[in-house]
């Protein structure tokens, strides 16, 4: 099948692309840039532009039978920063994606939404996709205004969507944007030599899912032929002290973190209820935390040899995906 991998050279999209070459498909990538990590993948077409221009986006759609939406202009503790941003760079930059899908009658697409910030605070832990959307944040509130206006195109326009709500994705590849992820900010700052600073007394619970795990999902569901919401975790909750621990084992340093004044947005525990995706796709993470921590150490280390650099630092906090 014919797909387009819209932020196909960032850290989840990268691995989808990898997912979807294995899997025999056509691939065209569009992104703003091209990967930082690695060189082009063999027999993958790339094409550069902004999510934002829809004339980039309709060239980019030309003969294209399925799209993967893993664009996003802001995260958690950037959009709050300027909230018409946030609706002008995703929801309307999204709606135009939409329509214009629309018009070259491509239906099929898959949407990466955010299982960590739609549900809000949860009156049930581990949360299903049939909890109430309550986000308490703009990444949150967006995230959840762009579901409904793609299940409105799937009403009205012939849409065929899957939307995937992944926890807190970690892994190879990630931290190029300088914001991503409290998993790999710690190993970041472990190699630094710099402390690792945590938001509250650690014991916020979050659900950590290997990137190539949830990669994997995103094109298994994508296959599926199936329509719906799905969340994409890995159905257990981990506390930031626990990470700390699996750190300090995988690396084998002593960490002594530094606690930082509790923030009210942290949501105290987010776990997601995999039971749906698990019955629709017979999908299963493979990956345990600590062997993800390992392999993402390994990387990092790696990108430290080869460059003499590491990825930007990262927020410092246990950030909701």
């Amino acid at each position: 099948m014919r797909t387009l991998v819209l932020g196909g050279c960032g850290f989840i999209g990268s691995h989808v692309v990898d997912h979807l070459v294995a899997a025999g498909h056509s691939v065209r990538v569009f992104d703003r840039y091209p990967e930082r990590y690695r060189l082009p993948v063999g027999g993958v077409e790339y094409c550069f532009g902004d999510f934002r221009d829809t004339m980039a986006l309709i060239e980019a759609l030309v003969d294209v039978e399925m799209v993967f939406h893993l664009v996003s202009a802001t995260f958690p503790g950037t959009a709050e920063l300027d909230p018409q941003a946030d609706v002008r760079d995703n929801i309307l930059a999204t709606l135009g994606l939409l329509e214009a899908m629309v018009k070259f009658g491509v239906r099929r697409l898959i949407y990466l939404s955010s299982g960590g910030t739609v549900y809000g605070i949860p009156d049930v832990v581990p949360t299903a996709e049939s909890h109430a959307l309550r986000p308490v944040n703009s990444y949150g509130i967006v995230k959840a205004t762009i579901e409904n206006y793609i299940l409105l195109y799937h009403r009205s326009r012939g849409l065929q969507p899957v939307i995937i709500r992944p926890s807190n994705p970690y892994g190879t590849r990630q931290g190029h944007v300088g914001v991503q992820g409290v998993i790999t900010t710690f190993l970041n700052r472990v190699i630094r030599g710099e402390p690792i600073e945590v938001w509250g007394d650690g014991s916020v619970v979050r659900d950590y899912l290997f990137v190539d795990d949830l990669a994997k999902l995103c094109v298994i569901a994508a296959q599926s032929g199936k329509v719906g919401v799905y969340n994409g975790g890995s159905g257990q909750g981990t506390s930031i002290r626990d990470v700390i621990a699996h750190i300090e084992h995988v690396t084998g340093q002593t960490l002594n973190p530094v606690f930082k004044p509790a923030r009210p947005v942290d949501v105290p525990r987010s776990i997601l209820d995999m039971n749906l995706v698990r019955s629709e796709f017979g999908w299963l993470p493979e990956t345990s935390l600590e062997d993800g921590i390992n392999q993402s150490w390994i990387w990092l280390k790696s990108i430290q040899s080869a460059t003499g650099e590491l990825p930007p630092n990262s927020w410092t906090d246990s950030r909701l995906v």
